[in-house]
């Protein structure tokens, strides 16, 4: 495990052995590193492959009294510094950032190019997203009632059936889902209050790979993040993953692992091309 301090706050990550270049995940809400330790393992990348515990999920502290999306992306900027020190990573670490942890990855790519070889983003998301239930996000929040926390973010942010949230409650899913939602109703204000200028950030000289589920396309809320972020990143590659959705993480981490290892294997080949005399 690697530890990172900023500003009094402890940023935890987890790190799988390897030789080469790091890789780094980025979870977004109701994500910690545990939950993506399925995808991690399935990766067949050579180099190390760090999680990010973001703040709100032990063991990393907690948010902090002037969170905001800024505050994520200066973590991440010390993170990557962090692991390129440790690793010796003078080439830049390959990045991957999931749905909010997507949009902070980005714009931490866009501020420190150099700590950065390459960017897969999965179905990146930007304000207005979720605006619609934080009043009642806060509500819930507010009375302590985690229960409905979860079921507004599945229910009304991801639009999945009162059957597929019944069943999700009598899992243990549960449980975990309860105690990731604690920082959920900051996070989604943080991400509203954020204005990400999505061209500005298309002028950033990285390969991007840009990956969507297949099940999403054109069809909100996260077709419509991907659709303005593929708009603002022409030069990206977009890849379709047929049948998944926004959590292939958790419900087909083989398959994402898949798509993981291919971008960066794209990756690898430009590179080669380019250093052939």
């Amino acid at each position: 495990m690697l530890e990172v301090e900023r500003d009094g706050v402890r940023i935890t990550l987890t790190r799988r052995e390897g030789a080469g270049r790091p890789l780094l995940i980025v979870p977004g809400v109701m994500a910690d590193a545990a939950s993506w330790q399925p995808v991690v393992d399935a990766l067949e990348v050579a180099g190390p492959v760090y999680v990010l515990n973001r703040r709100g999920r032990r063991p990393s502290g907690e948010l902090g009294g002037d969170y905001s999306v800024r505050t994520e992306i200066d973590d991440l900027v010390e993170v990557l510094d962090e692991i390129i020190a440790v690793e010796g990573a003078q080439r830049g670490v390959d990045l991957f950032g999931w749905s909010f942890g997507g949009l902070v990855a980005l714009e931490a790519a866009a501020q420190r190019p150099a700590a950065v070889n390459s960017l897969i983003l999965y179905e990146p998301v930007a304000r207005p997203f979720g605006r619609h239930v934080l009043p009642a996000l806060w509500e819930a929040d507010k009375a302590g009632d985690l229960d409905r926390v979860v079921e507004i973010v599945n229910r009304d942010v991801s639009g999945f059936s009162e059957e597929y949230v019944s069943q999700l409650r009598r899992s243990a899913v549960w449980d975990v889902l309860r105690r990731l939602a604690v920082p959920l109703a900051r996070e989604l204000t943080a991400l509203d209050q954020h204005h990400a200028d999505l061209q500005e950030l298309g002028r950033l000289d990285l390969p991007v790979t840009l990956l969507l589920g297949g099940e999403n396309e054109g069809v909100p809320p996260y077709g419509d993040a991907f659709a303005a972020f593929a708009l603002a990143l022409p030069r990206a590659r977009v890849v379709t993953m047929p049948g998944q959705g926004h959590l292939a993480h958790a419900q087909d981490p083989e398959c994402l692992a898949r798509y993981i290892d291919q971008a960066l294997e794209v990756r690898r080949e430009a590179e080669a091309r380019l250093s052939q005399p």
